[in-house]
């Protein structure tokens, strides 16, 4: 995809806002006339091409983040598109690279109050990275947010070599990645994850040793021993 020229960046463009809390059907308005992020030093400008919709971005405009919010605000923190602008600094990236990532550096602590439900969005360098050329745009921007949210918790559950894990909701955006972390990433010796009876395919493809039909089968009644389980459904109580 090729990258406009710094003469045709428009100074507003349409963008996905809101300015109060509440339902996304009540408060979320799509506004032709927002301006156009101006990138840091260290940013770079992107064209947005694909972002995706985290379960962040529905407790955020619920009023999660209320304390450190400064409406209004453009939801949304995965991206992909093409770099159309550099900052001074930025070093990795130049006009035309196709990149993807989340855009909150800091997460929850100070999120970014524009988003990347819009045409542009302006990144720090170091939330992003090429684009894998063998990923859609839209491929792309469906990984960043729940990709790190997977390898973060099996990082804090200490999965190493030679142990197991138990994935709870292994079907699901996080529990996908989870599983595949877990077997070709972290070595774990065992992978199990709970799924429906038409996803268990789709957990064994993944790499799960064991698939349990949830809908079948009790978890609490499964006979292994497991040195982390990783609850990604909120549902079940161990």
């Amino acid at each position: 995809m090729a990258a406009p020229s710094s003469d045709s960046i428009p100074s507003v463009n349409k963008a996905w806002i809101y300015s109060d809390y509440g339902n996304s059907s009540d408060i979320l308005k799509l506004d032709p006339n927002v301006p156009v992020p101006q990138p840091r030093d260290d940013q770079v400008l992107i064209k947005v091409v694909a972002a995706s919709i985290n379960p962040i971005d529905f407790k955020r405009m619920h009023g999660l983040l209320k304390a450190v919010d400064d409406l209004p605000i453009v939801p949304g923190w995965d991206v992909a598109g093409v770099v159309v602008k550099v900052g001074s600094q930025v070093k990795k990236f130049k006009v035309g690279d196709e990149v993807y990532g989340d855009i909150n550096e800091t997460g929850t602590v100070k999120p970014e109050k524009f988003g990347t439900l819009a045409e542009y969005t302006a990144a720090s360098e170091k939330v992003l990275a090429l684009k894998p050329k063998n990923l859609s745009f839209v491929e792309a921007a469906s990984l960043p947010l729940a990709m790190e949210t997977a390898y973060e918790g099996l990082e804090r559950g200490e999965l190493a070599p030679g142990k197991s894990v138990l994935v709870l909701g292994g079907a699901g955006g996080v529990g996908t990645h989870i599983i595949q972390l877990a077997k070709h990433v972290f070595g774990a010796s065992k992978v199990a994850a709970t799924a429906s009876t038409a996803k268990l395919d789709l957990l064994r493809s993944l790499g799960a040793d064991l698939a349990i039909d949830y809908k079948k089968e009790n978890v609490e009644d499964v006979p292994e021993k497991f040195d982390v389980i990783f609850d990604t459904a909120k549902l079940t109580k161990l």
